[in-house]
């Protein structure tokens, strides 16, 4: 698949770490320009080392709809154009419970984890509907499919990726852009390290990897334009 992003630019938020990262450098290796965004400028700048020309590091709040905005701009004085969008930007918190959640951790979680999501698709959707061609894919979570103790903030916000994504598909796909919601399960990424309880070491052993996260996406992102995927759901085979 050498060179099947040749020519195409990718907006990656959330890059910095995980699966995000992992997107980033797989859609590089693959001939794309990408952007990476987080809020975390020093690891962005460790990740374009890694890319070299052709990476953008655009620090970016994903929750200030302002910022989405400036570094959208960014994207496009700096390469005229954005074909694919990965919202890989997620967080959980240790205190998850109805009882132990807060109003601020709440707000907290959708702004991060929903409101982010919807800056950034209504940022690039007016720029990918005058191309008439663009890419849209939102990491979501097994958590979706099978109810879990990930927490009500968690699971409401991941489910709420998928509203955003079926909506945006509904609405945009006559304009050649298309939408889809990866659903990975256990990954082995730092937010694992926000659980309130440890999870067991063997258990981590047999969880997915950031990169076939990243894989699952390039092959959502290489697709003809004929073909679209609304939904995949990636799980560990030996924790399914």
């Amino acid at each position: 698949m050498s060179g099947s992003l040749e020519g195409r630019v990718a907006v990656v938020v959330g890059s910095s770490s995980g699966m995000g990262r992992a997107t980033a450098l797989t859609f590089a290796a693959q001939g794309a320009k990408v952007v990476l965004a987080s809020r975390n400028e020093e690891a962005l700048n460790d990740v374009a080392a890694e890319i070299g020309e052709g990476a953008l590091v655009c620090p970016t709040d994903a929750r200030d709809a302002g910022a989405v905005n400036r570094m959208v701009a960014a994207a496009m004085e700096a390469f005229g154009r954005i074909d694919i969008l990965v919202y890989s930007t997620g967080t959980n918190i240790p205190d998850r419970s109805v009882e132990r959640l807060t109003t601020d951790t709440w707000d907290m979680m959708v702004a991060t984890n929903l409101n982010g999501a919807f800056y950034c698709t209504r940022a690039v959707v007016p720029i990918m509907r005058e191309q008439r061609d663009g890419t849209i894919i939102y990491i979501s979570s097994g958590c979706v499919q099978f109810p879990d103790t990930s927490g009500v903030s968690y699971q409401a916000t991941k489910h709420g990726m998928k509203g955003l994504s079926y909506g945006t598909l509904k609405e945009e796909k006559g304009n050649g852009i298309r939408t889809s919601v990866v659903y990975p399960g256990l990954c082995d990424t730092p937010l694992v390290l926000q659980r309130p309880v440890k999870t067991p070491d063997d258990i981590v052993a047999q969880a997915l990897q950031p990169q076939d996260v990243a894989d699952a996406c390039l092959y959502v992102a290489t697709l003809p334009a004929r073909a679209c995927v609304p939904e995949l759901v990636l799980l560990p085979s030996g924790l399914a």
